[in-house]
């Protein structure tokens, strides 16, 4: 159960460091990186052997320029741990929140935080939206998958703060837009990919039913046409919202719209070339995650595969967390159906979640309009004819294919990852 106290100390905390100065904040995250790293050396059984590995203890990490002494950490290295090796010791891991990713990089993975972290994420979510001028009583949709639904509490919809309504991003373009309508949000909000779908078929249709004040979107990259395709749609700023499901939100818009502000407060980003090596500013490089607020299940060093510039800039915003600038990361392809029905990539991929116990590694290929093929990796002893048969039903059913589109599994020992370790989940092979 959500702690509000705790919850409102977090967020009126969080909106009193945006306008720190450099050397207190650089002192801030100085304080929690030693006390992160010290506990995961002497709670996180992965992280004890890791250190151990690489010779170097908790003493030797004491400021943000020691981070490289530390071997980076990938998902592929993570998802081979039992829970109970990469959980702390003083946790039960069966009393904590489970948190899967969407499988964007086609790698399903779990992580585990506590209540304590529950609330601190949600504390720094809250913190970009209420920049953007989002209010507690407005009224907030957000397209999103099922999943998501249970993140409002009933306290929270009871009281009409903050509260979000939840549609299925597996519905129908038509029924998002009949429910978005219904709804009157001021605030509109979900995956980037649906947002532009709902756009999209506004447009096309003449409609002027959706009239939210902002709205935000995450999860797809969108280009800078769709992004203005879609301003003008919704007549309403859109801003964009950057991060992953381990760490949550990492950096996101301001009205400024200069770069994406890094929640450095919460999650120290850095950005490497091939070798690991710190870029400079302006330069492309790999983002490395280190949790300042994971104890559970501590992520430090961990290399996502998504690709960031980090930026001298300053915003006039006045706020002074440092700025990125996304070049590529959430970047898959629409799929479109023999019907011109186009479905975005993570309604796909929420659409397999239900099989991410049985999946080491997927990815989905659209071949033609009517030709799905699912290239799958399967953990041992999952049963591939089984799983097959239960795969395409499910597909099917969910995104309501008709009998005019194929879907054919195809069960591989290995997929090939890119040279960042990133793998897309998505691809299509048919122009929209």
């Amino acid at each position: 159960m959500v702690n509000f106290v705790r919850l409102l100390y977090y967020l009126a905390s969080a909106m009193r460091r945006l306008y720190w100065d450099e050397n207190k904040l650089r002192k801030y995250q100085r304080k929690r990186l030693r006390a992160v790293v010290r506990y995961a050396y002497d709670n996180v059984p992965f992280y004890h052997k890791k250190f151990r590995e690489a010779g170097i203890r908790p003493d030797d990490i004491r400021c943000l320029d020691d981070l490289p002494k530390l071997p980076l950490v990938r998902k592929s290295e993570l998802r081979q741990v039992p829970p109970r090796q990469r959980v702390s010791v003083e946790f039960d891991v069966n009393k904590l929140k489970v948190v899967r990713t969407s499988g964007s990089t086609g790698e399903p993975f779990t992580t585990y935080i506590s209540g304590c972290e529950d609330e601190w994420r949600k504390a720094i979510y809250m913190r970009a939206n209420i920049s953007c001028g989002q209010k507690p009583r407005d009224k907030w949709v957000v397209i999103t998958a099922p999943h998501h639904f249970y993140d409002t509490t009933s306290f929270q919809r009871r009281l009409g703060i903050y509260a979000q309504t939840c549609i299925s991003v597996f519905n129908s373009v038509e029924r998002q837009i009949e429910l978005v309508s219904k709804a009157k949000p001021d605030i509109l909000d979900g995956y980037s990919g649906a947002l532009f779908l709902i756009a999209r078929e506004l447009d096309r249709c003449g409609l002027n039913s959706v009239n939210p004040r902002i709205v935000f979107g995450t999860a797809d990259l969108i280009d800078e046409a769709s992004r203005k395709f879609m301003e003008n749609v919704f007549g309403a700023p859109y801003l964009d919202q950057f991060g992953c499901a381990e760490v949550d939100r990492s950096a996101w818009q301001c009205p400024e719209r200069v770069g994406y502000h890094m929640d450095v407060d919460s999650v120290i980003m850095e950005f490497v070339d091939e070798s690991g090596e710190t870029v400079s500013a302006g330069e492309r490089g790999e983002i490395v995650y280190t949790s300042l607020f994971n104890y559970a299940m501590p992520l430090i060093r961990y290399a996502v595969g998504d690709i960031g510039v980090p930026s001298e800039d300053t915003c006039p915003c006045g706020r002074k967390l440092p700025l990125m600038n996304v070049v590529e990361g959430r970047r898959d392809s629409f799929l479109v159906l023999p019907d011109g029905r186009l479905i975005s990539p993570m309604a796909f991929r929420n659409a397999l979640g239900v099989f991410f116990d049985k999946i080491v590694q997927y990815r989905i290929v659209q071949k033609r309009v009517d030709l799905f093929e699912i290239f799958v990796r399967l953990k041992d002893g999952v049963d591939g004819g089984v799983f097959e048969n239960e795969i395409v039903g499910h597909v099917r059913r969910v995104l309501g294919f008709g009998d005019d589109v194929r879907v054919v599994v195809n069960l591989v020992d290995e997929l090939p990852l890119s040279k960042t370790g990133k793998l897309r989940a998505v691809v299509s092979e048919v122009e929209v």
